[in-house]
């Protein structure tokens, strides 16, 4: 009987791995965290507060009202659960930690500057969305459906990518 291939072996532990981190989340999350609702609703208010901040610094008038970001006093984008963050930081570390190699040393500072990177481009997204609605409020929602929806993941698998050919190359086939 012929042994196992070793590069099957680590796809088969990446996909069980993969898949029981995501069951973790999934119910850890609508269990515990949706429920509750308070890590939702601090990211969320978090993300309408310092998204506002950085359109002040670039001299737009904009404010933060609970999840509500204005401009000169008027609505312009509302943050809601979904678009926080949360659930696109879980799919990240949920990658790092499931793709074998790597080490824990590695692994957790990757983790916290890949999801560091994640905010920052949600709060770009953010005030991005929230000029959209100022000048071209016709096409604020297909720019948050389809437009950053492709960047935001696009962004993520880079930073997967990155991961995987820099920091874990020992895992991949054809890296020594």
């Amino acid at each position: 009987m012929q042994s196992p291939n070793p590069n099957s072996q680590q796809l088969i532990r990446f996909a069980l791995s993969g898949a029981a981190l995501y069951l973790l989340w999934f119910f850890g999350y609508e269990l515990w965290l949706k429920p509750a609702g308070k890590l939702d609703e601090a990211l969320s208010l978090n993300l309408a507060q310092v998204s506002a901040a950085v359109l002040r610094a670039v001299s737009i008038p904009a404010a933060a009202a609970g999840r509500l970001v204005l401009v000169a006093g008027k609505p312009a984008v509302w943050v809601g659960n979904p678009c926080n963050g949360q659930v696109l930081y879980a799919l990240f570390a949920g990658f790092i930690l499931a793709f074998p190699g790597g080490g824990w040393r590695r692994k957790l500072p990757f983790m916290a500057l890949g999801m560091a990177a994640i905010y920052v481009l949600n709060i770009v997204r953010v005030g991005a969305l929230t000029l959209n609605h100022l000048y071209s409020r016709g096409t604020v929602d297909f720019n948050h459906h389809y437009t950053f929806t492709f960047v935001v993941y696009s962004c993520i698998f880079l930073l997967w990518m990155w991961w995987v050919r820099r920091f874990a190359p020992s895992q991949v086939p054809g890296h020594a």
